[in-house]
């Protein structure tokens, strides 16, 4: 994720509420929302000071959210932010529909265990006794222990495929025995055992279409159909709805979703034939509905769709003491919650509702990085007072000079992974598993960061060199990270070099950059990637032989599919171009290349 000109994106990020055709709420909800929008925080309040909910969205390049809160089993107030299609100039509305992923397994749950009240399925039979238009082929895995419904909605039947990917609007979709199968065109893998049912807790999305599939098979109709006359209309999610694709008259409430570097989904969004695990459309509102419904009827004081006893039961865990059918429970202290995430495509979502007490959230993002959510729940929590559900460590952070931290720049074996730290216009960060995370020092040699738990301190060699740092949490201290002097020793994986290189790169490192992008090539001759990063790296180095040789023979060679010479080289001038490099020297690049420069570049 890059962060170049946060401040200016924080300061021209628009207020998009009156866009939005919001509803008026009471001085008291009015004053409520206010509290929530400037409270947001993490694990670790800074100062003792809470996030503006604007600024943080411009931060972690969040297109649009969309929340709505339950208290006293009400749905209290709903508010959209941002761009539902920043294109189209299209804000988010309360009515906006996101596509919020793996939420989709509570409401399928639901779908499957009302056909157990209704005596159609047992939770604890075979599922080939109920699956009539494909069998599960069962092998030595599993041990001749059968897979029940129970273990599906559980994440406990031992069975592979994590979660689905998605299909382009525009591709040819699998049915779901193809799925199932693995078979073209599907894009994932068969659902097959990896060890046998019942033994412990394992995500698995595969599973859980295959207790879709039994829901079609048992009642014969359309899963969209049944899912939404007996469970999403009922329960008052009206405007929801399991159909993939989604009905063309839709199209216009739906949100676009974008990646985490701010890009566009191709196509607007991907398209999800699994359903189950992964294909509802819906609002915040319309999902406290069913955080409502279920609190009532988990006390007994509404059932409609599903009894106070099923209710308690699909609350109640089953095999891992976290994980109940079709939702996570979460003890905070001596409170309890059940809750869920998602994440598809381009959206990411979180929902939680408490045990007791009636209060909820539900927030929806149009964007694949989701790290603003715990931040706003968190707001949420505090200002409604959830019992137990947030409890944050308050750490004073002081400004220390640059001239000491361009030290801590680098590479860092941390355990079997590494770990990077790098300079943005905003500050100083630390990648780690695939995030940035910023650093915020409470002494020149320590810091800590939202995203991980450890607090870190720097160590020094006999000469003043930066040697590597501690980590330790709550007392706990782990292995050293040490400081990578050199990449020659390093196996990683292509990518990881070429992040690493170009965070070397952006922090005007070049020789670094270069020095990561052959002993990535040492392992993986001839990636584009890296070659391309390589030749980058050169050209800002002065290093402008190297760099066109690059350009005339790998770049010719390995270019992308769908993509001519021409075109990539003009794609990189507007890349460096609208990122605020000085591409000056470019007009020698093209010249050289006897290739013309893009329109107004």
């Amino acid at each position: 994720m890059k962060y170049i000109f946060l401040l200016l994106l924080i300061s021209l990020w628009p207020n998009f509420s009156h866009l939005s055709a919001q509803t008026t709420y009471s001085k008291e909800v009015e004053e409520q929302i206010k509290q929530v929008e400037n409270n947001l925080a993490g694990r670790v309040k800074i100062n003792d000071k809470g996030y503006n909910i604007t600024e943080r969205m411009a931060f972690f390049k969040v297109k649009g959210l969309s929340i709505a809160v339950v208290h006293n089993y009400k749905v209290v107030w709903a508010k959209g932010y941002g761009w539902a299609d920043e294109k189209k100039k299209r804000v988010v509305t309360t009515e906006t529909l996101f596509e919020p992923g793996s939420i989709s397994k509570s409401l399928n749950a639901i779908g499957v265990l009302k056909l157990v009240q209704d005596k159609k399925l047992d939770l604890n039979v075979d599922i080939n006794t109920y699956l009539k238009s494909w069998k599960f082929p069962y092998d030595s895995l599993s041990k001749n222990k059968k897979i029940t419904l129970a273990h599906l909605l559980s994440h406990s039947a031992g069975l592979s495929v994590t979660g689905f990917p998605g299909y382009d609007r525009k591709a040819k979709l699998p049915t779901i025995p193809q799925i199932l199968d693995g078979k073209a065109p599907a894009n994932t893998p068969a659902v097959r055992s990896e060890f046998e049912p019942g033994l412990k807790y394992k995500y698995s999305g595969g599973g859980t279409t295959i207790s879709r599939l039994i829901i079609t098979d048992v009642t014969r109709q359309p899963y969209d159909k049944f899912m939404y006359d007996n469970i999403l209309k009922p329960m008052g999610m009206a405007n929801s709805f399991f159909s993939q694709p989604p009905p063309s008259d839709k199209l216009k409430l739906l949100a676009t979703a974008y990646y985490s570097d701010g890009s566009e989904v191709k196509n607007k969004f991907h398209v999800y034939p699994e359903q189950g695990p992964d294909g509802l459309w819906t609002t915040p509102t319309d999902l406290c509905n069913y955080i409502v419904e279920t609190q009532l009827a988990y006390e007994g004081r509404s059932s409609k769709v599903l009894t106070p006893e099923m209710t308690q039961l699909r609350l109640t865990p089953y095999i891992d003491e976290s994980v109940a059918l079709g939702v996570f429970i979460q003890e905070r202290g001596k409170a309890k919650y059940f809750s869920h995430g998602a994440r598809n495509e381009g959206f990411s979502g979180q929902y939680y509702g408490s045990l007791e007490g009636g209060n909820g959230v539900a927030i929806f993002l149009n964007t694949d990085n989701s790290s603003i959510i715990d931040e706003v729940v968190n707001s949420v929590a505090t200002v409604y007072k959830w019992k137990d559900f947030y409890d944050p460590t308050v750490r004073n952070e002081i400004t220390v000079p640059d001239s000491v931290l361009d030290k801590y720049i680098g590479v860092y074996r941390v355990e079997d992974k590494f770990a990077t730290i790098f300079k943005e216009q905003d500050g100083y960060y630390y990648r780690a598993d695939d995030i940035n995370s910023k650093m915020h020092f409470t002494s020149p040699g320590e810091f800590f960061n939202q995203e991980f738990l450890t607090e870190k301190v720097f160590a020094f060699d006999t000469s003043g060199n930066v040697s590597g740092f501690l980590r330790k949490a709550y007392g706990k201290e782990y292995p050293f990270s040490t400081k990578i002097t050199s990449p020659d020793t390093l196996h990683l994986q292509s990518y990881e070099f070429g992040n690493i290189a170009w965070q070397f790169f952006e922090n005007k490192k070049y020789k670094e950059a270069v020095a990561y992008c052959k002993r990535g090539l040492q392992l993986y001759p001839g990636d584009f990637g890296l070659l391309s990063k390589m030749a980058h790296a050169y050209l800002y180095d002065n290093e402008y032989d190297k760099a066109v040789a690059i350009y005339k023979t790998e770049f010719k060679e390995l270019i992308q599919p769908y993509s001519s010479w021409e075109e990539t080289m003009q794609q990189v001038l507007i890349y460096f171009k609208d990122n605020g490099y000085d591409v000056k020297i470019f007009d020698r690049v093209f010249a050289d290349l006897k290739i013309k420069k893009p329109k107004g570049y």
